[in-house]
Formats: C-alpha cells, structure tokens, sequence
C-alpha cells in the first residue's frame, strides 16, 4: 500500500540522508514519477525534504528532522497516503483523520523547524485535478469504499446509458482518474470497470470477495486504460506537421496517442516538417481535432480527411473574410 511505501521512504531518506529519485524507485520498485508523487504528499503533508539539482544532489530531509511515524493510525496512514490529493481524501471521509495525520507528522519536527514547516504548507499547495473539472457526484463511494476494503461483496445497481441493470459484484480496487472515481470488480470471473458515480444503489451481501490470482490493481489499470484507448482508436491518418504542429499534436489528439505518433514519425524534410501516422476515433474527431493545428497541417491520407480539412479551412476563409 501506498501509505506503507512513505513511510519506507521517509525511513531510507532518514538513514542516508540523501539519495536520488532513481535509487529511492529502484530500492522501492516503483517508478520515479511515482517518488515525485510520494515526495510532493509528503511535502503537503509537513515533512521538510527537498530535492537538489546537480552532479551531488538527490532528495533530502531537513537536518536534524526524525520520524516517529510508529504513532499513526492505520486509517491515519491511509489518509496520509492521500495527502498530496485532497478532494480523494474529502471524498473518501478521510479529511478529519488526514488532519490528524499531518498533525502527528508535524509533531515530531523539533520545535525550532515546526515554524519552518508551517511557513511551507502556507506558501505551497499541491491541487492535482486540472483546470475546467467538475467533481461528479459519488453518493456510493464511501459504501463501496467499505466493501473494497473489507473485502465484502456488493449488489449495485447501474446506470448504463438509458438503462439500470443489476450485478453482484466482487470490488477490488478503486482508482481515482482526472478527479473520477472508478471501481474494478470481478463479475462472473471477469474484472470490469465501474464508474462510481453511475452506481445508483449499492448494498453488501453475504460471501467473501474472490480476488483473481496475481491480480494487481496499478498493473490492471494501466493495461485496461490502454485496451480502452486502442478500442475507441479505429480510424487511421498519414499526416506531414510543421515543427510548431508536431509540439502541439499530443495536446490535440491525446497524450498517448500524440507521443506515440511522434516518437515513429519520419525524419524532417527540407522545411522541417515531417510524415506520421495518427490513430484516432473517426473520420468526424480527426477533423474537429486536426483542425486546430491549422495551417501546421496537411493530409496525405484518407482522402476524405482531407477533404473534409479543405472544406473547413475553406468556411473559415469564407466566414473570417
């Protein structure tokens, strides 16, 4: 569990003193982008460590400063895992005991860097949905919050498009993405996806969850997370970008698929401009998203991507006048 992994952390930080991303993800067999994550909760939630650029820098806890975290709460190490994302905290009912967390946290800083501390947590603030999200109501999660953690099966009843259908469900995990909540469970020996906010009613029933062997919630997620994506990614286009459109396409396109489409895309030309390939959800999406790169961009193939790309430039021409 996460909360675990801080407090092993902060325990290697404390006995070396200093050591880099890429040591701390090696020793705790995460990635380093993971580390960053676990530093920035730990920040927001009083510890004094820093990270030092350079040949001899690394991540470091403030001299002097010791960890007596054996005080904590299972429910307050849970929460302390969620301190660097507080609306999952507040979500989950856990905002009370996170106080209490990072109180405790900040308890064990000796008394002359407690202001030091303080001075920290007002002037930096960790906010990790991004900008234009709505939160989606969840009136269900802390029910099934429950029953994922005390492994209870669940009868829920869900709303999928213009319909309500009944499952029992086994709950496993649940993943908070861009500010939604979805939880995995096992129906029928299969593990589905179910965002949270459809679950209209939701109640546990009697029996023990049946976890799938080997079964890894992260591993899960990220392969699901991608099988979605390459579902949904039927429609195919061979385009040449200029260098401002090749910076610009995964924030047209998506992430994943922008990069990918970069990372293959052929040498540049004599004006820098370079042929690649784009995989996206149809005709109609690849003209509302290509457009935006505007002049950046020519199609090379299908021709009815192309096509609809001139009718449009050729409306904004008209309209714009």
């Amino acid at each position: 569990m996460r909360s675990s992994r801080l407090v092993a952390l902060l325990l290697r930080l404390q006995g070396s003193g200093t050591a880099t991303a890429t040591e701390l993800a090696e020793a705790l067999e995460v990635s380093t982008r993971t580390i960053y994550r676990d530093i920035a909760a730990l920040q927001v939630a009083g510890v004094p460590l820093w990270t030092e650029p350079g040949r001899n820098g690394g991540i470091r806890l403030l001299d002097g400063w010791r960890t007596r975290l054996d005080g904590l709460t299972g429910q307050e190490a849970a929460a302390l895992a969620l301190a660097g994302v507080p609306a999952a905290a507040d979500d989950l009912g856990l905002s009370t005991v996170l106080v209490a967390a990072q109180q405790k946290v900040l308890s064990t800083l000796p008394v002359e860097l407690r202001d030091h501390a303080g001075r920290i947590r007002q002037r930096f603030h960790l906010d990790a949905p991004g900008w234009f999200h709505q939160n989606e109501p969840v009136p269900r999660l802390a029910t099934v919050a429950s029953a994922v953690w005390d492994e209870q099966p669940l009868r829920i009843r869900y709303r999928m498009r213009e319909r309500v259908v009944e499952r029992r469900i086994d709950p496993l995990g649940l993943v908070l993405k861009a500010g939604t909540w979805y939880l995995a469970a096992a129906v029928d020996a299969q593990v589905r996806t179910y965002r949270v906010g459809r679950v209209v009613s939701a109640e546990p029933v009697d029996g023990v969850v049946q976890r799938p062997s080997g079964f890894d919630l992260a591993t899960w997620w990220a392969s699901s997370s991608a099988d979605f994506d390459a579902r949904f990614r039927v429609f195919s286009c061979r385009l040449r970008v200029s260098p401002w459109a090749l910076r610009r396409l995964p924030h047209v396109v998506g992430a994943e698929a922008g990069r990918a489409a970069v990372d293959a895309a052929g040498p540049p030309d004599d004006d820098g401009w370079r042929v690649l390939e784009v995989d996206t959800e149809s005709l109609q999406v690849a003209a509302d998203q290509l457009t935006a790169l505007g002049a950046g961009v020519e199609v090379i193939a299908p021709p009815a991507l192309r096509a609809a790309l001139a009718r449009v430039g050729a409306e904004m021409a008209a309209r714009n006048a």
